[in-house]
This record gives C-alpha cells, sequence and structure tokens, in this order.
C-alpha cells in the first residue's frame, strides 16, 4: 500500500481521498477550506497544514484543483521541492492542456514523475470509486499511477503523453454538452408537439436517436429514475463546471484551429443557463433555459 497526499479536498478530492483510504493506502491531506479539511478528518484522511507538509514523504501526490492556475501555483510553490525524487504526481483537476504540459515540464524539472489524470463520472462516480480516468504522461508514470487510480476508478485509461487525458476529457464533455442540449430541444418540441416524455424516451432510447444524456440522464422527470431531473436539477455535474469546460474546449480549438460552431453554441447557451444564475444546478437542467422558464 502507497503512502498518498491529496491536496484539493472538495466535492470531488474529499470523496476520492476515502476510497484511497479504504482500499488501504495511507492518505494525508490538505485544503484552503477549513469545512473540508474537517470532513476529510472523519473520514480518516491525515489533516496537512499546507500543500508541502501533505507532499512530504509520501510516494504519490494526488491534485484535484479547479483550475490551471491553482494547479501552476501549487506545483510552483513548493511542493515538488518538498516531495523526495522520483515521486509520482497525479492531476486529476480539469484545466487546459497548455497548463497541464507546464506542470509535467515542471516535474520532469524536479525529477518526478507526473500523470494528468482528469475524471468523468461526477460526484456519484467519485463516491462509488466508478470515475472514469483519462492518462497523459509516460507509460512508466502510467504504470505506477494505475493500481492508485484503480481505488478511486472503474476505467482507467492511457490517452498518450503529456496532456493527452485533458484533450480526451474537454472533447468528450464537449460532445456531452451538446448532446445534452439536442436531448432538451427534442424534449422541448416534443411537448409543444402533444408527445408525452415517456413516448419519446420509449422510442429514442432504442433508436437512432439513442445517446447517454438521454438514456442514462434523461432531462425530464420519469423516465430514468436516476436522473437530476427527478431531483429538482440537484448536481451531479454543475452548469458552471459545464461551462468552464466548453471554454476550454474553445481555448484548445482556437490553439489548435480546429472548427467547432456546435461547441462554440453550447458554449455560449451554457453561459446564458449560468448568466441566469443556474450555474449551481445540474447542466441537464439546461432544458429549462431552452423552454424559458429560468430567472
Amino acid at each position: 500500500m502507497a503512502k498518498i497526499g491529496v491536496i484539493g479536498l472538495g466535492n470531488m478530492g474529499l470523496p476520492m481521498a476515502g476510497n484511497l483510504l479504504k482500499k488501504g493506502h495511507e492518505v494525508a491531506g490538505f485544503d484552503l477550506v477549513r469545512d473540508n479539511m474537517d470532513q476529510a478528518a472523519a473520514r480518516g484522511v491525515g489533516a496537512r497544514r499546507s500543500a508541502e507538509e501533505a507532499a512530504t514523504g509520501v510516494d504519490c501526490v494526488v491534485t484535484m484543483l479547479p483550475a490551471g492556475r491553482h494547479v501552476l501555483e501549487v506545483y510552483g510553490s513548493g511542493i515538488l521541492k518538498a516531495a523526495k525524487p522520483g515521486t509520482l504526481f497525479i492531476d486529476s483537476s480539469t484545466i487546459d492542456v497548455s497548463a497541464a504540459r507546464a506542470a509535467h515540464k515542471l516535474a520532469g524539472e524536479a525529477k518526478m514523475l507526473s500523470l494528468d489524470a482528469p475524471v468523468s463520472g461526477g460526484v456519484g462516480g467519485a463516491e462509488a470509486a466508478t470515475l472514469t480516468f483519462m492518462c497523459g504522461g509516460t507509460k512508466d508514470a502510467f504504470g505506477k499511477a494505475k493500481p492508485i487510480l484503480e481505488a478511486m476508478g472503474k476505467k482507467i485509461v492511457h490517452c498518450g503523453d503529456g496532456g493527452a487525458g485533458q484533450a480526451a476529457k474537454i472533447c468528450n464533455n464537449m460532445m456531452l454538452g451538446i448532446s445534452m442540449i439536442g436531448v432538451s430541444e427534442a424534449f422541448v418540441l416534443a411537448e409543444k408537439l402533444g408527445l408525452s416524455h415517456q413516448a419519446l424516451f420509449d422510442v429514442a432510447s432504442t433508436s437512432s436517436g439513442q445517446c447517454w444524456a438521454l438514456t442514462s440522464y434523461c432531462p425530464v422527470p420519469g423516465p430514468v429514475p436516476t436522473s437530476p431531473a427527478n431531483n429538482s436539477y440537484k448536481p451531479g455535474f454543475a452548469s458552471a463546471l459545464m461551462l468552464k469546460d466548453l471554454k476550454l474546449a474553445q481555448e484548445a480549438a482556437a490553439a489548435a484551429g480546429a472548427t467547432t460552431p456546435l461547441g462554440a453554441a453550447a458554449a455560449q447557451i451554457y453561459g446564458m443557463h449560468n448568466a441566469w444564475g443556474e450555474g449551481g444546478t445540474d447542466f441537464s437542467g439546461i432544458i429549462q433555459l431552452i423552454r424559458g422558464k429560468g430567472k
């Protein structure tokens, strides 16, 4: 079993740390928010007074932070100096590809192994240890990280060199955002045409309209009992996070010279949803904006 430092104990990092403990790893953690630290301690995570302390004397450091600048700040603030040479650094934040590559460079210069490993599966997946990890880095880093990631997730994919994990994450979530808008538009049209939610679901879920946004996360109550639509759109995956990922996709598209007109439109639509004050609701609540029902 490994000694692991976890930096960032929020909605995702906290249950991930908890699952590492359940698998027998020794886990120390740090977060700037006192309440997050208290909740982590209640799960058995060893409290540390700083990110540097969390990175001291461990085999692996896992970061789960809001944005690329936070990752680079933490990497540059002293955790790479505090860690012993050869420590494995796994960044599971969702950040821009350029920041991910910069973090790999910093880790390499400090003679550390590193992996960018953003996740898919939301808070529910983090609690249930069923996350998908999309990994970028060397084969050596991936090989050493895999047993640790398997304590927190169900699907672990090596996508390529440094930054490839982030590239896979933003491409996947761009598809998800686009498809949720499409599914929502179809249900709103069905309502206008007098077609029941269940009838459309029964047809589309076994026809060419089938997709994850429909069959696992249906944006209307009823057809998929576990979807947030049945719980007042309480997030699984907040609209603000979807907007963040769509913006990252647009930044990457601009840098790469890729044309993504539907991705751009999805970013604008989720921007409106957030501007309505719905950033804290689930991203499937976009159907309310399409209906014209918002704040």
